[in-house]
């Protein structure tokens, strides 16, 4: 199988990890999106930190995408989660339907780790089953799996919603995981070692509001599926997990809420540490946990 990908390496990789995404985005009011992109990474833990090592696969890689926010905003979560992994020895691999987009996350880590880009589309079943074949014949297995896709819109009340207003929202923060975690996890079992997965939900997930229903019900449902997937694997060393994330500070978020107070809200690092801590052996007997992240938000 021939890999989409660009490659530039400080040292061998060991074990793997995969998640990205790629929807085409066609709504204009979206806040705060991180689920176009994906990344990789394999992190440089002894057997004795963790199952066969660490490695890692993250959605949100990076600032550009497709579709409504083509943008390089510096700070997004993705980009930051990719560069703690890396400032930890980490490998990754990033995914985005733009990779030219990923390339400067690519750049961010070079020199601290191992870096990949790949072109997939998360919500898009075939795109995902090839691109984590590609990443398995390049690089053996798959430790980890860290979702950051994701995207959050505003909405009309429920009666007046659009069944394309909640399937966007639905492909979008949902089908993303879904595919990810169906071609990601038979690999796990594979390689005998298990892993890790760590998705990002929402505190909408737990605590919904007014015309935000389809999205308040996708992160619901990114909830409950970290906890089913967690209640199927955990005789098999496969750790699943979630954040809740409150309000991110991002570019995004500040263009869209100026009048608010910036201090108050989540830094992408801070989610960041806690994405590598579920990955870490120091997580070790966590699963099935929705984490709340909201800082003072």
């Amino acid at each position: 199988m021939r890999s989409n990908s660009r490659f530039c390496s400080t040292r061998r990789s060991r074990v793997w990890a995969a998640s990205g995404s790629g929807y085409t985005l066609q709504r204009e009011q979206i806040i705060d999106l991180d689920a176009r992109k994906g990344v990789l990474a394999h992190l440089g833990f002894t057997d004795t930190d963790t199952p066969g090592g660490l490695d890692l696969a993250m959605g949100g890689a990076t600032d550009g995408g497709v579709g409504v926010y083509l943008n390089d905003a510096a700070g997004n979560l993705g980009r930051a989660v990719a560069q703690a992994f890396a400032a930890r020895g980490a490998q990754l691999a990033l995914l985005d339907l733009n990779v030219e987009g990923v390339e400067k996350t690519v750049e961010s880590c070079r020199g601290a780790a191992s870096a990949q880009a790949f072109s997939c589309n998360l919500v898009d079943r075939v795109s995902v089953e090839s691109t984590i074949g590609d990443i398995l014949e390049r690089f053996g297995r798959i430790d980890v799996l860290a979702n950051i896709a994701g995207g959050f819109t505003m909405g009309p009340l429920i009666q007046n919603t659009e069944d394309r207003d909640w399937d966007f929202m639905m492909n979008l923060n949902v089908r993303s995981v879904f595919n990810t975690c169906r071609a990601v996890i038979p690999a796990m079992l594979e390689s005998g070692h298990g892993g890790r997965i760590v998705n990002v939900s929402a505190r909408a997930a737990t605590q919904a509001k007014g015309r935000m229903g389809p999205y308040c019900a996708s992160k619901a449902a990114v909830l409950t599926l970290t906890e089913s997937m967690a209640a199927e694997n955990r005789l098999d060393n496969i750790n699943v997990n979630c954040i809740l994330p409150g309000t991110i500070d991002t570019p995004q978020n500040r263009q869209s809420m100026p009048q608010a107070d910036f201090s108050h809200w989540v830094p992408p690092e801070a989610l960041a540490d806690v994405v590598v801590f579920l990955a870490s052996a120091g997580a070790r007997c966590i699963t099935g946990a929705a984490i709340p992240v909201y800082g003072q938000s």
